[in-house]
């Protein structure tokens, strides 16, 4: 895994795009949207399907209950919307209409974390991650970059019963390549190491591997863990980790209360207590600023996962 950070398409983007491919492939396909089709790029599926792609207008929670009504006739509907919409404003909707009766409804949520930048705090996820993997028999998934979420895109589709994915507003530097081997429920080891493991998602995986980068010019050997699955969440993977590094940093761009921290944290205090770190947003929203503002001010970067790596490390 090379150290430069090298950007790819956005991860919105990348959804947006293999949206339409599965629309070719899979008539039962359709689409629903917000009133916010060319930002979330479901446009893509809609300027090629019209008459399986429906504009729901500003009504959130009147599109998952639709959502839910087509995935109780047979067909397979991705509902899209700004993260913080999806999850906060229709979350009475998901826990009745879909997760309860564990029905085939697809949730991408864009502009997730504050990466979403200058729309400011109204518009930011940072809560999204936990309220989805709070809802029984939800698949969670961050992917980190395109070709990862193509990958969990396509096989979100494949998958019976319902898949919160979030996706992001900027581009994402490139992790994989075309053809990686990703799968749901399995976190890939994009650096391997010995003295302590970081485990990230979405675009925090660069981040983590920055961090890399700069503790092996001081001899400390790091492992990198994409954790793209929050839910259902990767437990041997983490075990083993744990019992070789001996020390586990977690990475998150969302509050640090139900998150990927707290995953993790329940796995690792059950199977193999070891020091942890955890990186993420501490109790609070965010201001509006551009993505590399916001991460320095609320301690997410590549910087902050080296000062957590070093405090985990002294109590080993």
């Amino acid at each position: 895994m090379s150290c430069k950070r090298v950007y790819g398409m956005a991860t919105r983007d990348a959804y947006g795009k293999v949206l339409v491919e599965l629309g070719r492939e899979n008539p039962l396909i359709v689409a629903l949207d917000a009133d916010l089709s060319k930002s979330t790029k479901s446009v893509f599926f809609a300027k090629e399907f019209k008459d399986r792609f429906f504009n729901m207008g500003i009504a959130e929670a009147n599109m998952v209950s639709t959502a839910a009504g087509l995935a109780s006739c047979g067909k397979i509907p991705f509902a899209s919307s700004f993260a913080s919409f999806l999850m906060c404003k229709t979350f009475d909707q998901l826990r009745m209409s879909v997760a309860n009766p564990h029905l085939n409804v697809k949730l991408a949520g864009s502009h997730g974390g504050i990466s979403i930048g200058e729309d400011g705090a109204s518009q930011m996820s940072v809560e999204d991650i936990a309220l989805a993997c709070s809802l029984p028999g939800f698949v969670v998934l961050v992917p980190a970059d395109e070709f990862s979420t193509m990958a969990l895109v396509r096989q979100a589709a494949e998958h019976k019963g319902p898949v919160y994915i979030r996706t992001g507003r900027p581009k994402a530097p490139v992790i994989y390549q075309k053809g990686s081997d990703i799968k749901i429920g399995t976190a890939n080891i994009v650096r391997e190491g010995i003295d302590v493991t970081v485990i990230a998602n979405g675009l925090m995986v660069q981040e983590a591997v920055e961090a890399a980068c700069a503790c092996s010019e001081r001899g400390i050997d790091v492992r990198v863990i994409d954790m793209h699955t929050v839910k259902p969440i990767d437990v041997n993977s983490i075990i083993q980790s744990a019992q070789t590094t001996g020390a586990i940093v977690t990475a998150e761009e969302h509050l640090l209360s139900g998150g990927l921290g707290s995953a993790v944290a329940q796995v690792v205090s059950e199977n193999c207590p070891v020091p942890m770190g955890f990186v993420g947003l501490h109790d609070t929203y965010a201001e509006s600023g551009t993505p590399e503002e916001l991460f320095r001010k609320y301690g997410i970067t590549a910087g902050d996962i080296v000062r957590k790596i070093d405090a985990v490390l002294k109590r080993k």
